[in-house]
C-alpha cells in the first residue's frame, strides 16, 4: 500500500487502558529483514469506560504522509477480521480477530453498534495522531460492509460542522471526502434475486433449470411463499464457504503476537470470523444512504468482481440505476498493464462503477494487482 496513508486493521478488544495505545512494528515473522514501510499497531478504546478495545494496523504513506489520503477499511461478515483485507484490516465486531470483551454483555453486536464504534475509533485515533487531521479521509470496505460503510459515512457527515446545523460539530473534525465499496451487500431485493440469472449467464445451471426457476419463482428467489412448492423445489444453494487456513496459522503464531504487540491473555485464539455470538441486522437496505450521500457530494467508487456469485454485479447495477443519476462516461473497458481488467461507467454525483475481470468474492482476493491499480487511480482522481 505504497502511496497512501492506510489506517488499519482494527479489532475490538476490551481492556481498561488509555484511549489510544500504539507500538511501531519493524519486523514480522515470515518477512526477511526490516519492513519496508512504517507499520503501527495498537488499541483504541471505545464505548463507555472504553471497555471495547479496537485493534488496528496503520500503514503510513511512503509518498507524502502529510497530504495523502487516509483510508479506513472495514471488512464484511459481519464478524470477520479485517486482517483479511490487509494481509489476506479492522476486527469489528467483537470478538473477531484480536478482539475481546470483559463480559458477555460486551458481545452484543449489531449494525448500528458497528457504525458507532467505527466512528468513535476514527475520532480517537485522529486525536492521538493530530498530524493527520487535515488529510483527506475515505471509508472503505467489502461484502457486508456495503451496509456498514455508507452508514458510517452518513454518521460522520451528520456530525460534521457542515451538516450538523451549527458551527461546532463533533471534534475532532474529519476531512471526509468519500467512500469505496467492493462486492457490496446492499439490499436483498437486488443482491439475492440476481444470483439465479447470474448463474445461468455463467453457464452454471442448465437452461431447463433456469426456465423452471423463472417460471415458478417469477424473479423472486429469496422471499418464497411456503405454498410455492415448484419454486422451492427448483431453488438451490448458490453460496460457497472457504477457510483461509494459512492466514489462521500465521495469525496464531506466538512470535506474530509478540511482533504485533497483541495483549497477552486478551483472547484464546485468533479467528478470521466468529459467528457464535448473536448479531442484530438493523440495516435492511443501504440504498437510502447512497442517495443522501450523493446529494452531499462525496466521491464514491463501487466495484464488483465479474465472477462473484454471492453479490453478483447483476444485482449491484440495478440499485445504482435506481439512484437515477445521469451517465457522464458510458460503459467502456479499463486497463491494467495493457490488458482489459474490467469495465467501468461514471455517473453524475461523483459515482464510479467498475467490474474486475476474473474477480470473485471479494475481487481483491482474486485480482489484487488489478484492484490496487484501480484504487490508486481513483483515489488521486484519475479516470480508470
Amino acid at each position: 500500500m505504497a502511496k497512501l496513508c492506510l489506517p488499519f486493521l482494527f479489532s475490538l478488544q476490551v481492556w481498561l487502558q488509555p484511549a489510544v495505545c500504539d507500538s511501531i512494528v519493524k519486523f514480522l515473522p515470515g518477512f526477511q529483514g526490516p519492513l519496508p514501510f512504517h507499520l503501527e499497531t495498537g488499541y483504541v478504546g471505545v464505548d463507555e469506560a472504553e471497555d471495547l478495545q479496537l485493534f488496528y494496523y496503520f500503514i503510513k504513506s511512503q509518498r507524502n504522509s502529510k497530504e495523502d489520503p487516509l483510508l479506513l477499511w472495514l471488512t464484511g461478515g459481519p464478524g470477520c477480521s479485517s486482517f483479511t483485507a490487509l494481509a489476506f484490516e479492522n476486527d469489528l465486531p467483537v470478538p473477531t480477530g484480536f478482539s475481546y470483551a470483559r463480559s458477555p454483555v460486551d458481545f452484543q453486536r449489531s449494525d448500528f453498534k458497528q457504525v458507532s464504534q467505527a466512528v468513535q475509533f476514527l475520532r480517537k485515533w485522529l486525536m492521538d495522531h493530530q498530524e493527520f487531521l487535515s488529510n483527506p479521509v475515505y471509508i472503505a470496505g467489502d461484502s457486508y460492509s456495503g451496509k456498514i460503510v455508507p452508514a458510517v459515512v452518513q454518521k460522520i457527515s451528520n456530525e460534521s460542522s457542515c451538516f450538523a446545523g451549527n458551527n461546532k460539530g463533533i471534534k475532532p473534525p474529519i476531512n471526509l471526502k468519500g467512500y469505496l465499496l467492493g462486492n457490496p451487500v446492499t439490499d436483498p431485493t437486488f443482491d439475492d434475486n440476481s444470483k439465479v440469472p447470474f448463474c445461468h449467464g455463467m453457464g452454471l445451471i442448465s437452461d431447463e433449470l433456469y426456465k423452471s426457476l423463472k417460471k415458478s419463482c417469477r424473479g423472486e428467489y429469496q422471499m418464497i411463499g411456503p405454498n410455492n412448492t415448484e419454486c422451492l423445489k427448483s431453488v438451490d444453494a448458490f453460496d460457497k464457504d472457504y477457510i483461509q487456513l494459512l492466514a489462521t496459522y500465521w495469525a496464531n503464531d506466538d512470535n506474530v503476537w509478540k511482533a504485533l504487540h497483541v495483549r497477552k491473555g486478551s483472547i484464546g485464539e485468533w479467528q478470521r470470523c466468529d459467528y457464535k455470538f448473536p448479531y442484530t441486522y438493523e440495516i435492511q437496505s443501504s440504498v437510502k444512504y447512497h442517495a443522501d450521500l450523493g446529494i452531499k457530494g462525496y466521491r464514491r467508487l463501487i466495484y464488483s468482481g465479474d465472477h462473484d456469485m454471492m453479490i453478483p454485479f447483476l444485482g449491484t447495477q440495478p440499485w445504482i440505476r435506481s439512484l437515477n443519476y445521469s451517465i457522464v462516461d458510458d460503459w467502456r473497458p479499463w486497463h491494467f498493464q495493457g490488458q482489459v481488467a474490467g469495465y467501468t461507467r461514471t455517473y453524475s454525483n461523483q459515482l464510479t462503477f467498475a467490474t474486475v475481470k476474473g474477480g470473485g468474492h471479494t475481487a481483491p482476493e482474486y485480482k489484487p494487482a488489478e484492484c490496487f491499480g484501480m484504487f490508486k487511480r481513483w483515489i488521486i482522481q484519475e479516470p480508470l
